[in-house]
């Protein structure tokens, strides 16, 4: 359950969609603000207190990815689904490689929207929640927060999906993790490209460990990983 008041950036040029969406929205008890063009959903961002982003593509004045772009440089890390008629696969990576938590393309249910923001941010809430800790994985301390793997004194700066993926393993170290647990709580969404990308960094933290032969990351066919190491 999400514990925390929403306050949402809606910026829609359909001001009919718009207005359902706000109505929607607001009697599921969240905030929202709509904005109809991309220059004044920025100008609302920057002196609002949004929480959440929700953001067509196709927008005047100032587009969607655009507007996505220069929110992130202010707040990296407020979720953004967009929500848009652009369903082509270019469009998709385009918007993921932004930064979005999830791509929805019209027309669509929105009672999976709805769940979809709040799988989003209860993710976000339980990772803020738990950003303090500090994972022993061998002789490697691995710490959370300031992304960051050391051993002997040497320290490892990741990514803020590698450190994702490792904390959730760390959480159920020497025990199977799901491959959808991690899409859904990393990526949003349990897909082929997700999954893909998923892979990748998985390599990369295998490599990481490398200098101890007893962490392992190891793969379990079609249901997911285990972070094998000494406790």
């Amino acid at each position: 359950m999400v514990d925390r008041k929403l306050n949402i950036l809606l910026v829609e040029d359909d001001l009919n969609l718009g207005f359902l969406l706000v109505e929607f929205l607001e009697s599921q008890g969240m905030q929202v603000k709509l904005y109809r063009d991309g220059k004044s959903g920025l100008a609302g961002f920057t002196s609002g207190n949004f929480n959440f982003c929700i953001l067509d593509i196709m927008l005047p004045v100032l587009d969607g990815f655009s507007l996505a772009r220069k929110i992130k440089t202010v707040e990296p890390n407020i979720p953004v689904i967009f929500l848009t008629a652009k369903a082509l696969k270019e469009d998709k990576m385009k918007g993921y490689l932004i930064g979005a938590d999830d791509y929805i393309t019209k027309p669509f249910d929105e009672d999976e929207l709805l769940c979809k923001i709040k799988a989003i941010s209860n993710r976000i809430d339980f990772l803020r929640k738990n950003s303090d800790s500090v994972f022993k994985v061998g002789n490697y301390a691995f710490d959370y927060r300031n992304q960051a793997l050391e051993m002997n004194g040497n320290i490892k700066r990741l990514t803020k999906r590698e450190a994702e993926i490792l904390r959730i393993l760390c959480l159920s170290k020497n025990n199977i993790v799901r491959r959808d647990q991690i899409l859904v709580s990393v990526w949003g969404e349990n897909d082929y490209f997700s999954g893909r990308s998923l892979d990748v960094f998985i390599s990369k933290l295998r490599k990481y460990f490398s200098g101890n032969p007893h962490v392992k990351i190891e793969n379990v066919p079609t249901v997911g990983f285990i972070l094998s190491c000494p406790e």
